[in-house]
Order: C-alpha cells, then sequence, then structure tokens
C-alpha cells in the first residue's frame, strides 16, 4: 500500500482513532492492566463496533499474557494492533481478474447509497490502468442518478457503458452486454445492480434473473460477487451481509467511506463473523481512494499505532 494511500487511510480513521485512543488511555491510566482496566477495554471495543466476539478475543488474549503487568498507552496500542491484526490477515485477499475467461464477470451488488456506481467506476479505472478492456453495465435500471453517474465514469475512465431506457428489464442488460464482452474479447464486465432493501423479495427475485440469464451464455458466470458496504452504517453493514449472501452467493467484500466514519472497528466485526475476503477499502471520492486492504494497515490506522 503506498504511503499517500496510508496517510490518507490513517487521516480516514481519525474518527475512529480517536474514540479509541481516548479510551485506552483512560483504560490504562492505573498503568496496571486490571480487571478493571481489561472490563473497560472490552467495552471500548464493543462501542467500537468491533462486534462481541472481536472484543472478547482481544480480552482474553491480553488477560492471558499482560496481566497484572504495567503497561503504557502505547503499548496497548501496539498489542491491539497485532491482535487485531490477525483477526484481519486471513481475509485481506485481492480480487484477482483471471483473464483467460474474457471476460471474469464482475457483479456488484448493496443496497443503495453505499457507493456501488462510484465502486465500479473505481475499479474500472484500475484495470484499464492495469492494461484490462472493460465494460460497464448500468443494471440499476430504476435510478436515473446510477446510469448518468456511471455515464460519467465511462467518459473519465474510457470504458464503454452499456445502458437500456428507464425501468427496463437488467436481465436483458446483462444478457446483451455478456454477449458483446465476449464478442469484443473484454477482460472484465462490471455489473451495476439495483439495491432496493425495501422490497427484499423483488429485490431477490432481480438478482437471481440476472444470474440465471448470465448462466445461460456462461456457467461459471458471475465469477465474482462483490457486496459494497457502507462503513458508517457500523452494525448495519452485519444485517446487510447476512441478507445478501442469502440472495446471492457473496465472494468478497468492499468497504467504503471509512473517511466519514467513527465505526472503522465494524471491518473487524465482519472478519471475524463472516470470514469473507475483504478485497478493498474506499477512503474517499477520488478515483485513488479505493485500494486493496492490508491488514496490519488497516490496524495501525484504526487504533493510532
Amino acid at each position: 500500500m503506498a504511503l499517500g494511500f496510508f496517510s490518507r487511510l490513517k487521516e480516514g480513521l481519525t474518527r475512529s482513532t480517536q474514540k479509541l485512543t481516548e479510551g485506552i488511555t483512560a483504560a490504562v491510566t492505573r498503568k496496571r492492566l486490571d480487571d478493571e482496566a481489561l472490563d473497560d477495554l472490552e467495552d471500548l471495543l464493543i462501542g467500537a463496533d468491533f462486534g462481541t466476539a472481536v472484543a472478547a478475543r482481544v480480552i482474553r488474549n491480553f488477560r492471558r499474557t499482560r496481566f497484572g503487568k504495567d503497561v503504557s498507552d502505547q503499548e496497548v496500542k501496539d498489542a491491539l494492533a497485532e491482535e487485531i491484526a490477525e483477526v484481519l490477515a486471513p481475509v485481506a485477499v485481492p480480487l484477482v481478474i483471471d483473464r483467460s475467461l474474457k471476460p471474469h464477470v464482475v457483479l456488484v451488488v448493496g443496497v443503495n447509497g453505499t457507493g456501488k456506481t462510484t465502486t465500479i467506476g473505481k475499479l474500472a479505472l484500475a484495470y484499464r490502468e492495469q492494461g484490462m478492456r472493460c465494460l460497464m453495465v448500468a443494471g440499476d435500471t430504476f435510478r436515473a442518478a446510477a446510469v448518468e453517474q456511471l455515464q460519467v465514469w465511462g467518459e473519465r475512465t474510457g470504458t464503454p457503458v452499456i445502458s437500456g431506457p428507464p425501468n427496463s428489464d437488467a436481465a436483458g442488460l446483462a444478457f446483451d452486454a455478456l454477449t458483446r464482452a465476449k464478442k469484443e474479447g473484454a477482460d472484465v464486465l462490471l455489473v451495476d445492480t439495483a439495491g432496493r432493501l425495501h422490497n427484499k423479495s423483488v429485490l431477490m427475485e432481480e438478482l437471481a434473473k440476472v444470474i440465471r440469464v448470465m448462466k445461460r451464455q456462461d456457467p461459471s458466470a458471475p465469477h465474482s460477487v462483490l457486496l459494497v458496504l457502507d462503513a458508517t452504517t457500523g452494525q448495519n453493514a452485519v444485517n446487510q451481509v447476512r441478507v445478501f449472501r442469502d440472495m446471492v452467493a457473496v465472494t468478497g467484500l468492499i468497504v467504503t467511506k471509512l473517511d466519514g466514519s467513527a465505526r472503522g472497528g465494524i471491518v473487524v466485526a465482519l472478519a471475524e463473523e463472516f470470514k469473507l475476503p475483504v478485497h478493498a477499502v474506499g477512503v474517499g471520492e477520488q478515483a485513488g481512494d479505493l485500494k486493496p486492504f492490508a491488514a496490519m494497515d488497516f490496524a495501525k490506522g484504526l487504533v493510532g499505532a
């Protein structure tokens, strides 16, 4: 991870870090890591959206290795970063595009407002910079702003955008896009989807139809199903993973808007509960603000180590 991005990541996580840092300092003011200090730390981690399982795991390890010892707040931060990185390391997996598939189909799902469309644009830019040919599908046909937004990214990245009239059939659009991608020998087909969770059954049927129709052309498609989550929603992100995992076979996560959140701990809770790969994190609106997820960088940024 480039230094520039790490700096932005640390800056983006400032709100999460500040909350944790102040709490850690208060918890270890007595200097000795006793029961009271450990209880305070556990409450702090749960309050920062790490989830009860991660909090219990971290405190259990602290109790085993440091109980009764004199510690500084910096020692606690360093130890906490190591514990968090251990939880995150197994899920810090980059999304690898199989260029032999022609195209590698990436279906992008998530509720409206999480940054799906922007994420697709950023991915298209990254792949183009790696010399790949991409196509984007404006599959959220119910939201005119989503189509327009994707077209802006298409112009910005030199990537063709396949779209239809408002409220048109997303599955038919995906089928036509896959036909074109195969014909043109595209490396990646990025498919945007609707995210209207207020009527879950309709959304589930639509996603299932998109997948079913694409499989007629390529039984192995989609090759990746990415769920985009907004970090500012905190524990609600856990519910979203459950809902979308029931609808489609989610293969990986992208967490956005960490720059506007005091809830960076949610990434740790998601890693512990679902064990799904976290391919990338976003810390801003700029094209370069989406980068592969690095466990130790994130852990250090989160606790201010």
